[in-house]
């Protein structure tokens, strides 16, 4: 065992999980922080926080807005308890820590964040918009010109909209965000930016612009879902309060009102489903600058707002977060060029082209190439209902100029490998002419695997891709041909998405959008946001049981119970809603096993066994909120169920649940189903399964996030092992051997259908690797990991691996190496963080934070 040296400080100050934020409405933002130290057992005892508009007066320990005081306690968060916030004020607040050693440490800087609107009435913009109607394709654009008589201090733009937008000031675009702003039930809630623009504005005369784009607010393009039909639907509007603070203290408040001006752009067709397309004859240029003449624009027109409830966008914004260069390129002939990026993604590609004016030019993105070397897109494409010609799918449409064009599509984004260029004349092209861009909401990773076999490297590295490429301000199911926030899909990815990446304001908001969603019933849609589709399919327990499980996760690994809070009572609604509709205990409400191998279990038993998940996670909801009749009720309700489900598929004789398929074993052990003194017969009857299926996968959606689970807890990681590092079909290795970077959706490649190469939903691999091989977990009973559960299995065909995630209390780490017949392990345990750790044949030990280093013999 050995100690490293002390180096202790206080990092990761966040408001309501942000860095410095602004545009925060809520009314006790929360704070976090950690405490850094290499120090064996190091803790915090205390805490102070001070929060205050004057930064000198905080740096002091000074606090006007709110001083918690000194208050014993271990906890590395709180939430603000003093004078109600202002709105449009910057707030800085700091930590004062006192460790086990008496010892009081401060963060070296101040933290910060500002509220925003605060209340809808404190909006001084209307919205408006232009008089075109819905079917009206070119996006528009609109300007208005004003004058700064006085010495700017700061200026904050306040932004809402129906649709997408880009905002622009004297000729600059604010911010690096895309696609703001995020997808919402646009007739239930809209969501606002903040922006800080203090450095983009000028003394004297001064431009704005606005371009607005359709997003799924305006859908023109046809598919099954019918987004088209929204009863949302209509021409982009938006609302935008300009604040400025002068150096004399006075306010200037710019805003959209008459005064504005629009025009049609460029831009002559957005869909955020299909594609874009861009006449550069039709640009105008220095269309938001001062010098501009917009004579010949048209009047604005009001509008209503698309609803009554406004608020923040408090999560990290889509952004372009990786450029990606073409690996090849191949002329086919002088009109049509192939590119490849080597790797499939969402987002977009940029063009870089000179040719003759009026040259049409299309870019068809896909992810698989025909024989002939064109682009296929036959596998994504199956859902889209055109009713002409003039939408090709994924299929971007410029126009050139006759000079030298750039396009880069603005209100779209694609899924994609290969991107085909063609012509309607002759260009020239270059490997360099296109370069791709990665588009996600841009999350900050905080997980690492690293193993000595590149196959499981790459299938972690793949499962990132596509959950990456599947989160837009909401979870998706694939980035090109749905975008649809598929609930099943995203409640399976969970624990992945949150071991490596600290995704906690996303599922938030998403989890905002479910109960937008919820009928007063408790129903909820497959798909969220949705215009109204998904409540008649795919909406049984197996799928939205979103509502219940994201919650418990976000708990689960934040320690955080707001969203299980605010959630709380769209569970309890949606449970007591299968309660009346299945009294029995079981369900029959779901799709079951998607896209299986070729076994199916039956839908009554896996949606019984989702139902009795929801049902204990809302007892434990009810008992963690003091709610105690509701805690005795509804762990009677599960254990109902549990009861339901043993007597009717399970036989104890045997220790077989059903026809003992791998879904049905690993379902009923993941989940708690099987009673403790059955568990060791019916892992042993999985374990036989799975080398009866000579250890490949025989699951679909809902086995695989039971079956490496089911079998690594129950004594056989070896297995599990076996079975997730698989290199021919059916497999994830599969799929790696085959040349993919992303997660596919069938586990058959050839597949005619269900075949999108970048799908998130057999993506429950990435969290195992850390709870399975690396053995992190986070104990229930202290959440957060403030004591973490670590259990590493050193299995066999592996030299060597690593599993690394950072939690609310810092860096927990497992890494072990065989040497020889022994094994080194070594444990990283974060300040005020303890750790039971499980050696198979030793036992259990008790850590408290430090670096350790342990022999394991074989």
């Amino acid at each position: 065992m050995i100690a490293q040296a002390q180096n202790e400080t206080i990092v990761a100050l966040k408001t309501e999980n942000l860095v410095n934020p602004i545009g925060i409405d809520v009314d006790q933002p929360r704070f976090s922080w950690q405490q850094q130290s290499k120090r064996e057992g190091a803790k915090q005892v205390a805490y102070q926080v001070i929060v205050g508009t004057d930064s000198v007066a905080v740096a002091n320990n000074r606090g006007e807005s709110w001083d918690s005081g000194k208050q014993s306690s271990d906890a590395l968060k709180a939430s603000y308890g003093g004078q109600a916030l202002q709105p449009f004020s910057r707030y800085y607040w700091k930590v004062l820590l006192w460790d086990d050693q008496g010892q009081q440490r401060s963060a070296q800087q101040l933290a910060f964040f500002e509220t925003g609107m605060r209340k809808q009435e404190n909006w001084k913009g209307a919205w408006i918009s232009d008089d075109n109607g819905i079917a009206v394709k070119p996006a528009a654009y609109f300007r208005k010109q004003f004058q700064t008589s006085k010495k700017i201090k700061s200026a904050r733009a306040y932004i809402a909209a129906g649709g997408l937008y880009e905002l622009y000031l004297n000729g600059q675009k604010v911010g690096n965000h895309r696609l703001d702003p995020a997808y919402t039930r646009f007739d239930r809630r809209n969501l606002y930016v903040s922006y800080d623009v203090t450095q983009q504005l000028q003394q004297g005369n001064n431009a704005i612009g606005v371009l607005m784009g359709n997003g799924w607010y305006n859908h023109q393009s046809t598919a099954v879902w019918f987004f088209d039909k929204a009863p949302w639907r209509n021409r982009p509007t938006f609302c935008l309060d300009l604040r400025i603070t002068y150096d004399d203290g006075s306010i200037e408040t710019i805003v959209t009102d008459k005064s504005w001006k629009t025009s049609l752009s460029p831009i002559i067709f957005n869909s955020i489903y299909t594609a874009e397309h861009y006449d550069a004859r039709l640009e105008q240029k220095g269309w938001n600058t001062t010098t501009f003449d917009a004579s010949k624009w048209k009047d604005v027109i009001y509008r209503s707002a698309p609803s009554t409830h406004v608020v923040s966008q408090v999560m990290p914004p889509i952004r372009n977060v990786k450029k990606i260069a073409a690996t090849s390129m191949r002329k086919l002939n002088d009109t049509t060029y192939v590119f490849d990026f080597g790797q499939n993604f969402s987002g977009v590609s940029e063009l870089h082209v000179e040719g003759k004016e009026g040259t049409v030019v299309r870019l068809k993105h896909g992810e698989r190439l025909y024989d002939n070397g064109h682009v296929d897109i036959s596998n994504i494409d199956q859902h889209y209902r055109p009713t002409d010609d003039k939408d090709p799918f994924q299929t971007d449409i410029v126009i050139l100029s006759g000079s030298s064009d750039t396009f880069m599509p603005k209100f779209n984004y694609k899924g994609f490998q290969y991107v085909e260029v063609t012509s309607s004349e002759p260009i020239d092209l270059k490997q360099e002419s296109l370069t791709g861009y990665f588009m996600h909401s841009d999350v900050t990773p905080v997980g690492t695997i690293r193993s000595s076999n590149p196959v499981i490297n790459k299938i972690w590295a793949a499962t990132n891709q596509a959950y990456l490429s599947n989160l837009f301000g909401y979870p998706t199911d694939c980035p090109q041909r749905e975008k649809n926030g598929w609930t099943g899909d995203a409640h399976i990815a969970i624990e992945t998405g949150l071991y490596n990446f600290d995704g906690i304001s996303v599922y938030e908001k998403w989890l905002a959008d479910h109960r937008d969603e919820q009928q007063p019933n408790g129903v909820l849609p497959s798909i969220i946001p949705t215009d109204g589709w998904g409540y008649e399919w795919g909406n049984g327990l197996d799928w939205t049981s979103t509502i219940a499980i994201i919650p418990w996760n976000v708990y689960l690994f934040y320690g955080d119970a707001t969203l299980l809070r605010d959630s709380y009572d769209a569970i309890k609604r949606y449970v007591n809603h299968v309660e009346e509709q299945y009294p029995t205990g079981l369900t029959s409400w779901g799709l079951g096993d998607w896209v299986p191998v070729k076994s199916k279990s039956p839908v009554e038993f896996s949606s019984s066994i989702y139902y009795y998940t929801d049902s204990r996670i809302l007892s434990e909801a009810a008992k963690l909120l003091g709610k105690e009749d509701d805690a005795e009720k509804y762990a009677q309700l599960a254990d109902k169920i549990k009861t339901a489900i043993n007597q009717k598929y399970f036989n104890k004789q045997t220790g077989i649940y059903g026809e003992g398929l791998q879904t049905e074993l690993s379902m009923a052990l993941y989940w708690g189903i099987v009673p403790e003194e059955f568990k060791v017969k019916v892992a042993d009857n999985l374990a036989k399964r799975v080398a009866a299926d000579n250890f490949h996968l025989d699951v679909g959606l809902l086995g695989t996030k039971s079956i490496l689970n089911a079998l690594s807890e129950n004594g056989y990681a070896d297995v599990a092992y076996k079975v997730a590092s698989q290199e021919d079909y059916p497999s994830w290795g599969w799929w790696i051997k085959n040349g993919a970077t992303t997660l596919y959706e069938n586990w058959n490649i050839g597949s005619e259908r269900d075949i999108s190469l970048n799908h998130i939903m057999f993506g429950e691999i990435g969290a195992w690797l850390y709870k399975g091989l690396g053995g992190i977990k986070p104990d229930p009973r202290q959440p957060g990991f403030k004591h973490v559960l670590l259990e590493p299995h050193f299995v066999q065909g592996l030299d060597n691996f690593e599993a690394s995630h950072v939690g609310p209390y810092g860096e927990i780490k497992t890494s072990w190496k065989r040497k020889g017949k022994k094994v080194e392990l070594t444990v990283v345990v974060p300040a005020n963080s303890t750790a039971t750790l499980h050696l198979p044949r030793q036992g259990s030990k008790a850590l408290t934070s430090g670096n350790y280093t342990f022999e394991w013999k074989e």
